[in-house]
């Protein structure tokens, strides 16, 4: 980052945490010395709306109010990933100001997104947290929990099994071990989705489809309100908002739900 000067312009993105500001819901736009960020530090990390965008070092700041990035789910995903962005590099910006190793004062280089220490010179880079993300199929039922962050009384969201990626540990062993410790349920055929930047405040989830292979659902319950199987054609519980990689993965076991169905019918008038 270098200080902003007073012709700088374009989109600003301000943040505290995973959250940002907006004025009438949208990004500040204008020239620094018009909206009083001269002398800060900032950053282009990106293009919004043909304009540069600006990120701006993480301020103490009061006056301001912020929104959860989450808000902005419905944006495409471009420009949701951008402001994703902009919330981890000041997330790594914020959280890595001494060297891990030494202790001494870091400095961002100049060369690369990157820490470095100004006495042994050792680099630290953004630090992702990757997380398997996971909807389980059992011929046309889905397995849908509810967490125990998102409890309400009468209900809340379920939504798809995920968790941390361990030391040592591939994806896919993620995937069973998670399934497993949260619902005692064994799964198979498990295929890669996709996968989602999310800033919360520096995961990347990876997401996969997987079936049931055995087992009944036994909770854990120090993570888990409640688990269970839904078909397809039933009225669902509240689900995860647009936009994440949840609610994809679930509109995707649906669909291969309500074609497992159809099979079965066909497999019946044929016979």
């Amino acid at each position: 980052m270098r200080h902003i000067e007073s012709n700088d312009s374009g989109y600003w993105l301000l943040t505290q945490g995973s959250h940002l500001y907006l004025i009438h819901g949208e990004l500040p736009y204008g020239t620094a010395s018009s909206l009083g960020f001269v002398g800060l530090k900032g950053m282009i990390i990106g293009e919004w709306n043909e304009s540069p965008l600006w990120l701006i070092e993480e301020q103490n700041d009061e006056q301001r109010e912020y929104v959860n990035l989450r808000t902005q789910l419905f944006l495409p995903e471009e420009k949701f990933y951008l402001l994703s962005r902009g919330v981890e590099i000041n997330h790594f910006l914020k959280n890595h100001q001494f060297c891990g190793k030494c202790g001494h004062l870091n400095q961002q280089t100049e060369d690369e997104l990157a820490m470095q220490c100004t006495h042994c010179s050792y680099r630290t880079y953004p630090v992702i947290h990757p997380s398997i993300i996971v909807a389980v199929r059992r011929d046309t039922q889905i397995l849908l929990a509810n967490h125990k962050r998102h409890y309400q009384p009468g209900g809340g969201i379920y939504t798809t099994l995920a968790g941390f990626v361990e030391v040592g540990e591939t994806f896919e062993q993620a995937v069973r071990r998670e399934v497993f410790e949260e619902t005692g349920i064994e799964v198979n055929n498990i295929r890669y989705f996709g996968s989602q930047p999310w800033a919360f405040p520096n995961s990347q989830m990876v997401g996969f489809l997987a079936d049931y292979e055995g087992g009944e659902i036994q909770l854990q319950e120090t993570e888990i309100h409640d688990a269970q199987w839904f078909s397809y054609h039933q009225p669902l519980p509240e689900l995860p908002p647009t936009g994440t990689i949840a609610r994809k993965l679930i509109h995707a076991t649906l669909e291969l739900c309500e074609a497992a169905d159809n099979n079965k019918r066909k497999f019946k008038c044929q016979h």
